[in-house]
């Protein structure tokens, strides 16, 4: 008889979670959307600012440190590829820590670091122990960790909350927030010239002042979005599939979608846990063991990493590649106006449109269909621009940077934060990032290393074939795209590849949280 209840009882909070996980993806678009949305996309704002804002802040070092337009080979790698390192680390640790300890507790941590970190290098300076370079290279080490943190709990939070219909669209529009962060670095870049104008014409060693104001704002975004942040609830899903706690999970639904809010947890009350699959090491082998499920983490992270090869390769060096197309030419003023000027015409005519386009078609196209279309425009436009680079140098790059991001760049960001069960879903994406990041720091030790080969220091002259490199790696992103699968109407737990009828399973035990 006992048996036969226990029995009843776990078919109840099977159904009960189903019925729960169907409100969510079938709930109506509404203000708590947009909030979320908004919330995780100011961050990303942020993290692009500070993660580009250092190709035309290199520029501005050198005159400062080095009076001439570029840094030394040995720093200015370390410049640009400290945050890349420090964001791999933050990715694949915060990845991890966000399904062991819950998406609310880690979310707003990340942005903290972000923000001291953002301040402590805009005000770096030399020592007698450790040199300027020094000190910069370890804060944006820092840098990158808080930033890396914030590609897993911002794309599985938007995609844990979303409706099946519009999930591809909210963690797109997230990521495109990152357009936005590009251009205003180079916007900040060209007011704060301006005001400072006449003192650098008087003596370009006042610089200084402009770079660490362009850094600096990059924490502006950060301190606003912080106490929404640290405020957001935790996600249902989690809720119910880690915590195991269906009742509040239900609970919780229920409050966000009738009120945009949510009530504080009592966490002195005992509750309901269900036995349902958990999260461990011999668990997480046998789920990626299986091939259906393997592949698609082989795939989601290859295509990151190919993708980032080439996407931080130009990104990062934009001041390199407008000197080479002619917009970083004269005084130092004229260099730096003329470079950050031509960040924004890049920026409003490739970068904001392309991840627009991705936020308005990724729902009805697809995942899937936009990566490959993006890789094969890319694999072609880098093969024609490396063959013939002198004849239409100066007309393509917009077009590269347009197809990156209505193509691969938010795809590969979207389809990690929906094809992994709850309690994988943000290691698989802290994983997938950070092999994209990976393939960022090789690109900028690469590029570094290879731009002059052939010809004088600072005449960039091995750029085209570079870009035929970056083709050979668009190719291999093509490929590879194949191994995972559309995600477009489908539920989370769908693409799971998880038996959601029995998901809940054996007994229910009484949870005491005292």
């Amino acid at each position: 008889m006992n048996e036969k209840s226990e029995v009843i009882e776990v078919d109840e909070y099977d159904s009960k979670r189903r019925k729960a996980l169907e409100e969510i993806d079938n709930a109506k678009f509404g203000w708590f959307h947009i909030r979320t949305c908004i919330v995780a996309g100011v961050g990303f704002f942020a993290d692009a600012y500070d993660l580009f804002a250092i190709n035309i802040v290199s520029v501005m070092l050198a005159y400062v440190y080095f009076n001439t337009s570029s840094l030394p080979s040995n720093i200015d790698i370390g410049v640009k590829v400290s945050a890349p390192v420090g964001t791999l680390v933050g990715q694949f640790a915060f990845g991890i820590l966000a399904d062991h300890y819950g998406r609310k507790k880690m979310y707003g941590i990340e942005l903290m670091i972000i923000i001291v970190a953002t301040m402590a290098s805009a005000l770096a300076a030399s020592s007698y122990v450790v040199s300027f370079n020094g000190i910069l290279i370890f804060w944006r080490i820092i840098l990158g960790i808080g930033i890396g943190g914030d590609y897993p709990l911002s794309a599985i939070i938007t995609s844990e909350y979303a409706t099946t219909k519009r999930r591809g669209a909210m963690v797109a529009a997230v990521f495109a927030m990152q357009g936005f962060g590009i251009l205003s670095a180079a916007i900040v870049s060209v007011i704060t010239l301006a005001c400072f104008k006449s003192s650098i014409l008087d003596n370009h060693t006042n610089i200084d002042y402009v770079w660490r104001i362009v850094l600096g704002m990059g924490a502006v975004p950060g301190v606003i979005a912080l106490y929404f942040r640290l405020t957001i609830p935790e996600t249902p899903r989690y809720t119910m599939d880690v915590e195991l706690n269906i009742d509040q999970a239900a609970k919780d639904i229920t409050d966000v979608l009738e009120t945009g809010g949510y009530e504080e947890r009592d966490n002195t009350q005992p509750f309901v846990q269900v036995d349902a699959p958990k999260a461990s090491w011999s668990d997480f082998k046998k789920y990626f063991s299986k091939w259906e499920n393997g592949k698609i983490l082989l795939g989601t992270s290859l295509t990151w990493f190919f993708l980032d090869v080439a996407f931080y390769g130009i990104g990062l060096n934009n001041s390199f590649i407008l000197e080479k197309i002619g917009y970083g030419k004269g005084t130092p003023f004229q260099t730096l106006w003329n470079i950050s000027i031509g960040n924004i015409i890049i920026n409003l005519l490739g970068t904001v449109p392309g991840y627009w386009f991705t936020v308005a078609l990724v729902d009805s196209w697809g995942r899937k269909p936009i990566q490959l279309m993006g890789f094969t425009a890319l694999t072609a436009l880098f093969i024609v621009l490396g063959f013939g680079f002198n004849p239409i140098k100066d007309k393509s790059i917009p077009l590269f940077i347009f197809f990156m991001n209505f193509g691969p760049n938010a795809t590969t960001f979207i389809v990690p934060g929906e094809v992994f069960p709850t309690r994988y879903r943000s290691t698989g994406h802290g994983i997938s990032a950070a092999s994209g990041k990976l393939g960022a720091i090789i690109a900028q030790v690469g590029f570094g290393a290879l731009k002059d080969r052939g010809g004088a220091k600072g005449s960039n002259a091995f750029l085209p074939q570079l870009l035929q490199i970056f083709a050979a790696f668009m190719f291999a992103g093509l490929l590879f795209t194949f191994l995972i699968p559309e995600t477009k109407g489908k539920t989370l737990e769908e693409l799971s590849n998880e038996d959601q009828h029995d998901f809940v399973r054996k007994r229910t035990k009484v949870k005491d949280t005292l």
